[in-house]
């Protein structure tokens, strides 16, 4: 049988899979954006009991997108890596920032090593969502989390301060490539809510928590930090922007909250069409069709479409 026989075949069969999938069988589609300056390389965690997803740790060239599809009922969290590296002569894969020490770009079930911002999620099939933006284990990377569609409150949440740049030298890791939560620079009970502070009653916020809360009140800043951090939505997709654009990004629908993007000012052009194209969530045929590219990119099958 040819090669070229094989692929063909294989293609057939894979892409009849995706078509006979139900709509509700498609789960969460994640959507991760990178808009720095420089190379994220995204790291996944699934919770306990969740089925893995497709990856655990990849490259995102700046400007570049990649899609994710969770099943229904997944849960786990999301960051991203900086400053990452192989080292010539071992192969050994390492970052400066959010690094979760597996030695290779796929982090194989192992989490971020702290300071890092976590995207976390629990994805509930036919109910809410529950996601949110933490601080907790420090900052690295401005990022905002987006629902596309669903119903229910549905905000915008995450961080696009620069908290390196505002970061206490106290906090600040490395070369202020990070900033260290107060809990992970003095190991203090009172600091981390563990002991006597394990409770809500106990635990407070910190002069440390509080200048993470004043630059992003919609991201947590501290354990017991649920009232204004924790964010649900009923059916939807999610898009995770890293270093989002102060004026390109659309805000939560508290537009006047600080820490996240106002709305941008959409302008007219010589078409008469506004230059601001509103993000409208993927139909079925969409997500198939991006569940296809994604699949075939990563085993070198583009040559196919």
């Amino acid at each position: 049988m040819s090669s070229t026989f094989s692929s063909s075949y294989a293609l057939y069969h894979i892409t009849l899979i995706f078509l006979a999938m139900p709509q509700g069988g498609l789960g969460t589609l994640f959507t991760l954006v990178n808009r720095c300056d420089y190379t994220v390389w995204p790291g996944i965690l699934s919770n306990a009991g969740s089925s893995g997803l497709d990856t655990t740790g990849f490259q995102l060239p700046q400007g570049t997108t990649r899609y994710i599809q969770a099943q229904p009922g997944w849960s786990g969290r999301f960051w991203g890596r900086t400053g990452c590296s192989f080292d010539p002569t071992t192969g050994q894969f390492s970052c400066a920032t959010g690094d979760c020490g597996s030695n290779q770009m796929e982090c194989n079930g192992a989490g971020a090593t702290p300071p890092a911002t976590l995207a976390e999620f629990t994805i509930v099939p036919s109910a809410q969502d529950f996601y949110d933006v933490s601080l907790v284990d420090g900052y690295n990377l401005p990022m905002i989390v987006e629902p596309v569609g669903g119903s229910g409150a549905c905000g915008s949440t995450g961080c696009v301060t620069d908290l390196n740049r505002m970061c206490p030298k106290e906090l600040r890791a490395g070369n202020g490539q990070a900033c260290k939560s107060a809990c992970e620079a003095f190991r203090s009970p009172g600091y981390c809510c563990s002991g006597a502070y394990g409770s809500p009653a106990t635990c407070r916020p910190s002069i440390y928590s509080e200048i993470f809360k004043n630059a992003c009140p919609r991201s947590y800043s501290y354990a017991y930090d649920d009232a204004t951090s924790t964010f649900t939505c009923t059916g939807a997709d999610y898009t995770i922007t890293f270093c989002p654009s102060l004026t390109s990004q659309k805000s939560s629908r508290d537009s006047s909250s600080p820490g996240l993007p106002p709305p941008a000012a959409a302008t007219d052009t010589a078409e008469g069409s506004s230059s601001q194209q509103q993000y409208n969530p993927p139909t079925l045929r969409e997500k198939k069709h991006l569940l296809h590219r994604e699949f075939f990119v990563e085993c070198g099958w583009w040559m196919l479409f």
